[in-house]
């Protein structure tokens, strides 16, 4: 009975569907309808392969063949979430894109590949696009994704709110899948991780850096993880093209963040670098790259995730070039101080502490900025000096010196005998070589000029010690020991003064000093000095 009714029904049903075959499109006259038959032939409710097929320019290929190709040209539109908007297709026979010179349709701009092109008088995909259509859909179903495509259909084809029951189990996997790996990598990031880096001492890198880069670092692998799984699903084209936009923008989100974080983390390496160095000077570099990587990161980062949300940004690129000419015409001093703080860092013609000299600036460097550097004046002043105007200037830095200087004059009376400034300039000398902190291999100690009031001996010797206080105290202590060897010896130290002197009066004592001793009894009162006889005045 059965039989019977299935051939009636054949009998019935055989000349409709004779008809509907003689009737379907072999040849396409413009590229809506190359479009139009090729989508609608694959449609659930109109499934016929072979139909859509021949929308395809008929190459070598075997008619099977090109069934293939257009499934998987399908599934190409369906799995990226391109949406064909048909009313937008032109219907005109003559089409002619003006861009290539030729009579082509191109489908999407993110696609070149894929598009429609007429040949002789008909309307086809392209040659080109058959060709590339196996390796377009590789792309988009990497890594054996597109086998899939068979599997998850034979879950269930029933629908739920719009959605086949394979689909909706797809998803509910994938968010299980998702939550699942985001746990693994955080725990295995927070927990073995660190344990291995406690384990060794290393608490606060484990704390500090290891914690904040590793969860943006697992949310990044899991939304890659979304992103190879969600052309699968074939969800409807508008679903699909959201969600992609979506996750688009979520993966250069997470990274930006990641570096953001990993910035810290060389910022930290650099810093530990800086302090093992001698030069204060990196330990303001370090700060001053941190801000200009972080910087860069972050702009990098927002282009990133416009582009994720297919954002045009060349527009923008090119309003902000322009936008960033006129702004470097009306921003020149700070261009200028910026590339100033540049070569210092290269030159390093100071460091932080160093006591400089430079026109007007005279103090110690405390900070360098991006736009200037901040003394500390010995008025306990702050001074700002832009960078771009310090950077060309001369710059006598005191805090690279060696040795620090100590010059002046010890000006003698004019009737102090020859034999005692002999004595007196090699007791000087001999104080010199005494003290510990002053420079042994060079030293001037020598009657020098005769002045208008004095002779005067110069006295030109030099500290070995690292700062100013240091230098002040040694100064004192050599004076004190030089006055006190005057003291000794009698030695009269002049002063600017105008006397008239008349030699003898009668009665009364002569005001020229009376100098008796030999140059060997000087010598010894000398030696005493030294000896121990000055010792108790010390």
């Amino acid at each position: 009975m059965k039989r019977v009714l299935f051939l009636v029904l054949a009998v019935l049903l055989l000349p409709a569907w004779l008809k509907a075959q003689n009737t379907l499109p072999e040849k396409f006259s413009s590229p809506y309808e190359v479009i139009y038959n090729h989508l609608k032939y694959l449609q659930e409710e109109e499934y016929i392969p072979s139909q859509a097929a021949k929308s395809l320019y008929h190459s070598d290929l075997s008619p099977k063949q090109l069934e293939g190709l257009a499934i998987e040209l399908k599934q190409i539109l369906d799995g990226t979430g391109s949406y064909v908007a048909l009313d937008d297709v032109p219907k005109a026979g003559n089409y002619y894109d003006s861009l290539f010179n030729k009579h082509r349709y191109v489908l999407f701009d993110d696609y070149p590949d894929i598009y429609v092109q007429k040949y002789g008088e008909h309307w086809y995909y392209s040659n080109k696009t058959v060709r590339e259509i196996d390796r377009i859909h590789k792309e988009v179903y990497p890594f054996g994704t597109d086998k899939l495509l068979n599997l998850l259909p034979k879950l269930g084809s029933k629908k739920y709110f719009g959605l086949h029951m394979w689909q909706l189990l797809g998803i509910l996997a994938l968010v299980i899948l998702s939550f699942t790996f985001h746990k693994v990598l955080t725990f295995f990031s927070r927990n073995l991780l660190v344990r291995l880096l406690q384990k060794y001492g290393k608490v606060d890198i484990a704390k500090n850096y290891i914690l904040p880069v590793a969860k943006p670092l697992s949310l990044f692998v899991v939304f890659l993880f979304v992103r190879l799984l969600v052309p699968v699903l074939q969800l409807p084209a508008w679903v699909t093209s959201y969600l992609i936009k979506a996750v688009d923008a979520a993966l250069p989100l997470f990274a930006t963040i990641f570096f953001y974080k990993l910035v810290d983390v060389l910022s930290a390496y650099m810093e530990k670098l800086a302090r093992q160095s001698e030069n204060t000077l990196d330990d303001q570099l370090v700060p001053l790259v941190r801000k200009i990587l972080k910087t860069f990161v972050i702009v990098v980062g927002i282009i990133a995730i416009l582009k994720g949300f297919r954002f045009d940004i060349w527009p923008l690129l090119t309003g902000l070039s322009i936008g960033g000419l006129a702004f470097a015409l009306a921003a020149q001093d700070t261009l200028k101080n910026l590339f100033g703080s540049l070569m210092i860092f290269v030159d390093r013609p100071f460091q932080i502490g160093d006591w400089i000299t430079s026109g007007d600036i005279d103090g110690t460097v405390e900070e360098v900025g991006f736009r200037s550097t901040r003394v500390r004046t010995f008025r306990d002043s702050v001074m700002y000096v832009p960078n771009s105007i310090i950077s060309n200037s001369n710059v006598d830095n005191h805090g690279k010196r060696n040795y620090r200087r100590f010059y002046t004059k010890l000006s003698v009376t004019y009737d102090t005998p020859s034999r005692l400034i002999e004595v007196f300039v090699k007791g000087v000398e001999r104080i010199v070589l005494a003290h510990p902190e002053t420079r042994k291999d060079y030293y001037n100690i020598f009657l020098n000029d005769y002045a208008a009031s004095s002779l005067d001996i110069m006295l030109y010797i030099f500290f070995a010690v690292p700062t100013w206080t240091d230098e002040l105290r040694c100064r004192q202590e050599i004076m004190l020991e030089v006055n006190k060897l005057a003291e000794h010896l009698g030695v009269r130290f002049a002063f600017p003064t105008q006397t008239l002197m008349i030699e003898q009066l009668p009665g009364q004592q002569s005001l020229t000093p009376d100098y008796t001793d030999s140059s060997d009894e000087m010598s010894k009162l000398l030696d005493d000095y030294f000896d121990g006889g000055a010792k108790g005045g010390r």
